[in-house]
């Protein structure tokens, strides 16, 4: 039925209404994209903003702390005043190699040939079976975002009794969120050494209001039939558990934050490279994947620790897609200058994996994060030139390192103007 219906043409097409999504529409248009369609899935504009009630979103930005909802409605409202045309209830089911996508619309099919895609469709959590907890399936087991949904937007209680499996973010604002709702909150486990979410949430979730979170401890067992009844944990060395270090927590919820996965089924399916660390493309500075034409940015390129960041790279992504568009910025490392981008010492990944537009004028900013924590460290750009020569480009010193903080590095148009083709960026941390 899809082959049979004549594809509509567009210019820039950005798949997915939340923080990144918004951003990269309104940048595209404020600069001089005419033709931008904006695609969500869901009957609202947002994305995960809408459920996030709590405060401390746009600090960096707006210098205000407003909540989830505030800040997706700046966006909104600037977007509805560029007169930016949206499709809601719509979900990209295929996107091709020539750009044309497949879209589902209250049972209708329709087709749009676009000149140019953003990719910003978010993220999903990592579910139960992510990581194989043993035990039978009752009521009372839910990933900590489905808890916030039911909470914040449906205003329904999952269980009385609570643990929390994960220290993630969002496990940690739901356990706080949990306890401010009335419910007994006993433990966050974490399978690490340090909690994987932001040192700030620790102390506002966690030690502000009690709660105990156990490091090196991850649960083992879920205990129950039909409804949970608890969970057996154990302690852990290099996350794995220690035999005979099990005990039973009774608890009638699980919540399950064990991270975060970019949703990138339409970038595969199109055949575009993705990170084996990240699971999003591997772009270059402009958020170009090697499709030429196909943007990414926000959740569905890396995840990131604050919203405020979702929306600068997504609007980097955005004025990439007008660049692009109006042949500013050529497609991919087609006649451009190739400059790989790599993880060294202490560093986890790198974004972007590749520089190739040379000496422009332009900035050029390095995002990375460490595997581990550690204080008082420096972080390290180092070319390797063609011709076997080191040098370190940029460094700057770090009062902390910590795996759930982006570090952001910027190098200026004067260090970008020594980069040559051939030459690689190394990324280390000391």
């Amino acid at each position: 039925m899809a082959g049979k219906i004549a594809p509509v043409e567009r210019g820039l097409v950005v798949i997915g209404g939340g923080p990144a999504g918004l951003a990269a529409a309104i940048a595209a248009k404020e600069a001089g994209c005419d033709d931008v369609l904006l695609i969500e899935r869901d009957r609202i504009l947002g994305g995960i903003l809408n459920q996030c009630i709590h405060d401390g979103f746009g600090l960096h930005r707006f210098q205000e702390a407003l909540s989830g909802p505030e800040y997706a409605q700046r966006f909104i409202d600037r977007l509805n005043e560029l007169k930016i045309p949206v499709m809601l209830n719509s979900i990209v089911l295929n996107m091709s190699r020539d750009l044309e996508l497949v879209i589902s619309k209250m049972g209708e099919l329709t087709k749009i040939r676009a000149r140019a895609v953003v990719l910003a469709m978010g993220c999903r959590e990592r579910a139960r079976g992510a990581n194989s907890i043993p035990g039978h399936r009752p009521s009372g087991v839910y990933t900590a975002g489905t808890a916030q949904y039911l909470v914040n937007m449906e205003n329904i209680m999952p269980g009385k009794h609570v643990c929390v499996m994960g220290s993630g973010d969002i496990g940690l604002i739901m356990a706080r969120r949990m306890k401010l709702e009335g419910a007994k909150v006993d433990a966050v486990f974490g399978q690490s050494p340090w909690a994987s979410g932001l040192p700030r949430n620790v102390q506002q979730c966690l030690v502000d209001y009690g709660i105990p979170l156990y490091l090196n401890t991850a649960v083992v067992k879920i205990v129950g039939m039909h409804r949970l009844e608890g969970v057996e944990v154990a302690q852990t060395a290099n996350r794995r558990p220690i035999k005979g270090t099990e005990r039973f927590m009774p608890c009638d919820t699980l919540l399950l934050s064990l991270g975060l996965i970019p949703e990138n089924e339409l970038a595969r399916e199109a055949g575009i490279t993705l990170s084996s660390v990240t699971n999003g493309p591997l772009v270059d500075e402009n958020c170009m994947t090697d499709l030429p034409g196909v943007f990414s940015c926000g959740n569905a390129l890396h995840v990131h620790d604050i919203v405020d960041w979702v929306s600068d790279e997504a609007e980097r992504a955005g004025r990439s897609a007008a660049a692009y568009l109006s042949g500013k910025i050529k497609s991919g490392e087609r006649g451009a200058a190739v400059v790989k981008v790599r993880p060294g010492a202490g560093i986890r990944y790198v974004m972007p994996d590749r520089i190739t537009t040379g000496t422009d004028g332009s900035d050029v900013t390095i995002l990375c994060r460490t595997p581990t924590p550690a204080k008082d460290g420096k972080v390290r750009v180092v070319l390797r030139d063609a011709g076997g020569g080191v040098s370190t480009l940029k460094e700057d010193k770090h009062a902390r390192l910590h795996p759930a903080e982006m570090i952001k590095i910027t190098l200026s148009a004067a260090e970008k103007s020594r980069l040559k083709a051939g030459d690689v960026l190394e990324v280390e941390t000391q």
